[in-house]
């Protein structure tokens, strides 16, 4: 079963080496996805529900080139500089996912200069 690379120009090409997404079989993995436009490589936003929001849309696509939704997310990953965020990335969180909600972890890490929030997810695509 072979390693595909998700790979779309509607999210921020990754810096680094690293696929923005990779699915082997029915798994797809997105790699974490800040606030970044993928147009002007600009962060989005300077509060935590404006970066939520971009950092969420950047996933979807992501989610979207490989033919998956964030109705196929069984798993995300927040990331945050501040526990003081938690509200208000829940708040902005809120606003893409629907029940059932995937399951979810929210971890507190440094991320760099004016990048609030990161997030991964995981995906199972098919029955």
């Amino acid at each position: 079963m072979p390693k595909i690379e998700i790979k779309t120009e509607t999210a921020p090409q990754p810096i680094a080496k690293f696929s923005q997404g990779v699915r082997k079989g029915n798994v797809l993995q997105v790699a974490g996805q800040v606030a970044f436009d993928a147009e002007t490589g600009s962060i989005v936003g300077t509060t935590v529900k404006e970066q939520t929001a971009q950092t969420l849309r950047n996933v979807g696509a992501v989610l979207a080139a490989a033919g998956a939704s964030f109705d196929d997310v069984v798993m995300l990953r927040v990331y945050l500089t501040d526990t003081a965020h938690f509200g208000e990335m829940n708040d902005a969180y809120g606003e893409f996912m629907t029940e059932p909600y995937s399951a979810r972890t929210t971890v507190y890490v440094g991320l760099p200069a004016g990048l609030l929030v990161e997030i991964d997810a995981l995906a199972v695509l098919g029955d």
